[in-house]
């Protein structure tokens, strides 16, 4: 069962230090990169992937084409895709060894949830952090 518990947010929310975000965008039109500047400013380390803009930089950080290329440990994976793309990211995600998964809302996948906690990653879907950070009181991140 994804978390649900404002307790359990909260926890997984104080633990997680470095976050890579498949979806990013460099649009700031797009929801994703106002969460990453939010995140940013939490201080939060948010490492974008997005295949379509590999090599650029959005807010101070490369944009990675997929998990895999990162090469350092990631503690949580905040997925922008469809819900039918989603799944996917969690398998990268699980590959990748992340602790954790993040669905953000309206990004429902039963399936993907299902297997990514099987492998023992946490998993929060239909949240967004913007939102959950604030209202649970989750103190800025050293």
């Amino acid at each position: 069962m994804p978390l649900t518990r404002d307790e359990d947010i909260k926890a997984l929310l104080e633990e997680t230090r470095t976050i890579a975000m498949i979806g990013a965008s460099d649009r700031a039109d797009r929801p994703s990169y106002g969460v990453m500047a939010f995140l940013q400013s939490r201080g939060y380390r948010v490492i974008p992937v997005n295949p379509q803009i590999t090599g650029e930089h959005i807010h101070g950080e490369f944009v990675y084409r997929e998990l895999s290329q990162i090469g350092e440990p990631i503690d949580m994976v905040d997925i922008f895709r469809r819900p039918q793309a989603a799944g996917d990211a969690v398998d990268e995600a699980i590959a990748a060894g992340a602790k954790s998964v993040w669905l953000q809302i309206g990004v429902i996948n039963e399936e993907a949830a299902a297997r990514a906690e099987a492998a023992g990653l946490k998993v929060v879907m239909n949240h967004c952090p913007k939102i959950e950070i604030p209202r649970l009181g989750v103190a800025k991140v050293a």
